[in-house]
């Protein structure tokens, strides 16, 4: 018997079990609910942009940043409605200058040829569009091309592999872990053993104190100077001795110990000479100097009298606790008390007739005010007159600004504005008038740049708005 295929022997009207492949195609949930649409941009034959709209939602264009699509025409505002999504349905608006060809279920047809049809909002022309509808629509050097289809499926969230997600511990080695602690333990452990103090030999108090002692009986005695007189008759024994002692009972330190009676020159010149050096110790230690120590060994300077300066009632008193100044003469004075001398120093006056300062006013300068005259369109534009009326606050700031470096300035100005088809203005030019500074002049046109009319479509429109400035009383 033959063999038979992978599909041969199974019956009639049984397809074959299908391929991998296939499986997976059929796995794959095919994307449910109404079609997108799918937008490109060309500009002089290339495809600049290419974007499919996954949110059922308005597509704008212009030259506004928050438009979809960026581009520069005079025919559209700076934020343009092209698809407008109204309910569910998808309706396409176009105005006068743009062109191209919708493919809808009845027919293709120009955008010229839909106007009749279409339903009129203002300027703006609205066609509704189906599922099934594509074309192009050509606005200046732009070129859009549309159709419907079905949504992209949903992108799956992007997850990191199952390496990363094992985390820091997972990648670990414990073997080598445990023994790269253990070394850092013992390594560390032996160098600060070195240069520890365990290992040293304890110290007792026994040792301590006799180090001390050795300490003590190795410092030098202080050399003491020996007067010539005395150094002779150091090495024989006094046979006479002083009816009196040359040293003070008080200069003699309580360290020294001596028995009643009389004192040698030696001994006698010793305590000198530790007196002496005492008394140097206390001067350096109340800042004295040399300079000091041989002023008080002076006694040809005379100590002042201070009896006469303390009778005196002058200078200063200690009748209370506070700093009190005299009533005397010399010494010193109350300052602002009238007197002679420098006593008069820091006393004010008005010339002697008490007369006070003036009071401060204040000097406002010229106001100004603006009125606005009669303004003129060449095409009308609805809200012309309010905007104009909304400008003269900020006219009167500008001519207020020039009244301060020209008190007396007064004058007229005829302000051109022309308007772009969107309703903003393109340019304000002077024309005409006298009296004004260029400052007001360049003031006032800023703020009529700043406006916004409403679009009064075509090619726009040219309003002329005289504006007299005078002073206000």
């Amino acid at each position: 018997m033959a063999n038979l295929g992978p599909n041969q022997g199974a019956p009639q009207g049984q397809p074959g079990r299908p391929g991998q492949m296939t499986a997976v195609m059929r796995a794959v949930a095919q994307a449910a609910g109404p079609k997108v649409l799918r937008i490109g941009l060309v500009q002089n034959g290339r495809v600049l942009e290419e974007r499919i709209i996954k949110q059922r939602t308005t597509v704008t264009v212009g030259s506004n940043e928050r438009s979809n699509f960026v581009v520069m025409s005079n025919l559209i505002p700076s934020q343009f409605k092209l698809f407008e999504l109204k309910g569910t349905e998808y309706c396409i608006n176009f105005v006068d200058g743009m062109t191209g060809r919708i493919a809808l279920q009845t027919g293709i047809s120009d955008l010229a040829a839909l106007r009749g049809q279409a339903k009129r909002e203002g300027n703006v022309y609205q066609v509704r569009l189906t599922e099934e509808a594509r074309g192009k629509v050509v606005i200046g050097e732009s070129t859009f091309l549309f159709q419907f289809v079905a949504p992209p499926p949903p992108q799956p969230r992007p997850q990191l592999p199952l390496s990363v997600k094992g985390g820091l511990a997972s990648s670990i080695d414990c073997n080598l872990t445990i023994i790269a602690a253990f070394s850092f333990v013992l390594h560390f452990g032996l160098v600060g053993a070195l240069y520890s103090d365990w290992m040293d030999e304890a110290v007792g108090d026994d040792l301590n104190a006799v180090a001390l002692a050795d300490l003590v009986k190795n410092i030098p005695p202080a050399a003491i100077e020996t007067p010539p007189e005395t150094a002779q008759t150091a090495d024989k024994p006094t046979e006479k001795a002083p009816e009196k002692s040359t040293t003070p009972a008080a200069t003699k330190p309580s360290g020294v110990a001596g028995k009643a009676g009389p004192v040698s020159e030696k001994t006698a010149a010793a305590l000198e000479s530790r007196a002496e050096a005492m008394q140097m110790q206390m001067l350096a230690a109340f800042g004295g100097s040399s300079a000091v120590q041989g002023a008080l060994n002076r006694s040809d300077i005379p100590t002042p009298d201070l009896s006469g300066v303390a009778a005196s009632s002058g200078g200063v008193s200690n009748t209370g606790g506070d700093l009190k100044l005299g009533s005397g003469g010399g010494g010193l004075v109350q300052p602002g008390k009238a007197g002679g001398g420098l006593a008069g120093i820091g006393v004010t006056g008005g010339g002697g007739t008490g007369a006070g300062a003036g009071t401060e006013g204040k000097v406002k300068g010229p106001t100004g005010d603006a009125q606005i005259g009669a303004t003129s369109a060449s095409v009308p534009v609805a809200n012309a007159e309010r905007v104009v009326a909304g400008l003269r606050p900020k006219f009167k700031s500008c001519y207020q600004k020039g009244l301060s470096s020209d008190p007396g300035m007064s004058g007229s100005v005829k302000v051109v504005v022309k308007v772009s088809p969107n309703g903003e203005v393109a340019s304000a030019d002077n024309g005409g008038g006298s009296g004004l500074s260029p400052e007001v002049i360049s003031c006032i046109q800023r703020a009529v740049r700043n406006a916004q009319f409403d679009a009064p479509g075509g090619s726009g429109s040219t309003i002329n708005i005289p504006v007299t400035f005078v002073q206000s009383k």
